[in-house]
């Protein structure tokens, strides 16, 4: 399968939200319980540093990724939290590493100087792709809210909180 990863524009918005929807059913993907409007996640999510891959013979998207800002204080300028889903008709095919390498680059380029999530340590597929990606394990956050959807619906759980920070000086 050949796959183009290109910048996220409005009219991706259907599919995108459509594999969010899916990662958010797992119940191992965020606590999240539904999508966001179009406006809010636009909103929320750094206009430069989202993109969609996207299957170069039927023009389907497969996966998405996207950062917010984690703080608006200057001293954290610098500092995103990021977001990567995959169709599940498209997992286990180097689509999230496709997606991770063209997000990190274009990180890099613009002057971000660390990348940091919060991974269910039950997601072992996004854990081992960040992990690949250089990506360290900070620590876990135990008990961190609970759960509203899927199979750990009502219990608390934990987060793995990941970073990677730039390979060049963000001075």
């Amino acid at each position: 399968m050949s796959v183009t990863v290109r910048a996220m524009t409005p009219d991706d918005w259907h599919a995108v939200e459509e594999i969010y929807q899916e990662g958010i059913d797992t119940g191992n993907a965020t606590f999240e319980t539904h999508t966001p409007t179009w406006d809010a996640f636009d909103a929320g999510k750094l206009p430069a540093h989202r993109f969609v891959a996207v299957d170069d013979t039927t023009g389907a998207v497969l996966g998405w990724v996207a950062a917010s800002a984690t703080s608006a204080r200057p001293a954290y300028a610098g500092v995103v939290e990021h977001s990567v889903y995959i169709a599940a008709s498209a997992q286990g095919r180097g689509i999230g590493r496709e997606l991770l390498s063209s997000f990190l680059a274009s990180v890099d380029a613009g002057r971000i100087w660390t990348v940091q999530s919060s991974i269910f340590p039950e997601n072992e597929a996004s854990l081992a792709l960040h992990d690949r990606a250089g990506f360290r394990r900070i620590g876990t956050r135990e008990r961190i809210a609970r759960s509203e959807v899927g199979p750990y619906a009502g219990m608390w759980r934990d987060t793995v909180l990941i970073e990677r920070r730039s390979p060049t000086d963000p001075s």
